[in-house]
């Protein structure tokens, strides 16, 4: 209750600060959620919570009116006048802006979370010397979230993901190679429900689409969604389903989150604020957080684990460190899944007319 009191209110300041013209140095740009989405947005402003409290530095977060270029960088340019030293963007969505934006305010520093700068047609991802990207091993965290569920006992499962964005794409091929892996050690058949809603909002349809996978038979679905995972949970509480959640701890949300597979967000931000105002290491370049600098992972404390323990996830965890496991991180088997499957059969669901 403290820390959710805490994050409300350093919330409220911020966006007085943002609304009454006070200069702050730090500065988030989040995507069309907010900073209390419970995912993505969240696990970054805890981030840059975390070292303003530690240094006194000042923050605001700023939310664009769309999830459009012309959106983000109207809301980077209110974040630089007034003040801001380095814009934190959380994303893919972020690319494009964050390209043109290293550009046109070279003496402002840019921390661009899983994502990469790139212009228009991906013909240029330039990182600026005022930009550090932090992308995340998501195919590793994937794999965990689908490997430890079909040891937890669920054979039959789904993937919903927000958009075919890399990140979203990396999570899903993840958690269907982690749910074969498993499901050939265990020398068991399993089915995965496969498809991407085209929407990380809130959204009535996937809530729908949800509840009719859980009504027929799938047991468990990884929400790789952002603000549309609540309409998972939803579908999950009212059809005695489960869920697996994204980005950040997200057992609060409901009591149908089995665990949720991890990026450290918080840490993330929190080092690339920490080596801006230090030697400006990871500038200029890409910073890869993974299994082997503890960039991604399973919260095992908070999960609901029956069947799956701690010295199994100790096992497999270190596999992904030694390397002797490396899930394909790729984004280029379109719908066809030719990931050498043994003992998994996966549907690929087209949603028609969904924006």
């Amino acid at each position: 209750m403290k820390k959710l009191y805490g994050l409300v209110l350093a919330a409220l300041i911020c966006l007085f600060l943002a609304g009454c013209g006070e200069k702050t140095e730090i500065a988030l740009i989040t995507d069309i959620g907010t900073v209390t989405d419970g995912s993505f947005n969240q696990g970054v402003w805890q981030g840059i919570e975390r070292y303003t409290n530690e240094t006194g530095t000042t923050c605001a977060f700023y939310r664009p009116t769309g999830t459009d270029i012309k959106s983000y960088m109207k809301a980077i340019k209110t974040a630089v006048k007034k003040g801001a030293k380095v814009v934190v963007c959380p994303g893919e969505l972020f690319g494009e802006a964050v390209f043109k934006a290293q550009k046109k305010y070279p003496k402002v520093s840019f921390i661009l979370i899983d994502g990469m700068p790139h212009n228009e047609d991906y013909s240029d991802e330039t990182i600026g010397p005022n930009t550090m990207a932090v992308v995340f091993a998501d195919e590793e965290s994937g794999f965990l979230a689908g490997y430890a569920a079909v040891r937890d006992g669920y054979k039959n499962l789904g993937f919903l993901g927000g958009d075919t964005q890399e990140p979203v794409i990396r999570y899903g091929y993840g958690f269907v190679q982690g749910a074969d892996y498993a499901a050939i050690e265990l020398g068991t058949m399993i089915n995965i429900n496969y498809c991407y809603g085209k929407t990380f909002e809130e959204s009535p349809a996937m809530k729908d689409l949800a509840a009719s996978w859980y009504q027929s038979g799938t047991q468990l679905i990884f929400a790789c969604a952002g603000s549309m995972g609540h309409s998972v949970m939803r579908a999950a509480e009212e059809n005695g389903g489960r869920v697996i959640g994204v980005d950040v701890d997200q057992s609060r949300e409901s009591d149908t989150v089995v665990t949720s597979a991890l990026k450290s967000l918080e840490n993330a931000a929190y080092s690339g604020l920490k080596s801006f105002y230090g030697d400006k290491t990871g500038f200029g370049e890409i910073y890869r957080m993974d299994a082997a600098n503890d960039g991604v992972g399973l919260p095992m404390d908070s999960s609901r684990f029956v069947n799956f323990n701690d010295a199994q996830y100790n096992a497999i965890f270190d596999q992904l460190v030694s390397g002797k496991i490396e899930p394909y991180a790729g984004t280029d088997f379109g719908n066809t899944f030719d990931l050498t499957l043994v003992n998994t059969t996966v549907s690929y669901l087209e949603l028609k007319g969904e924006e």
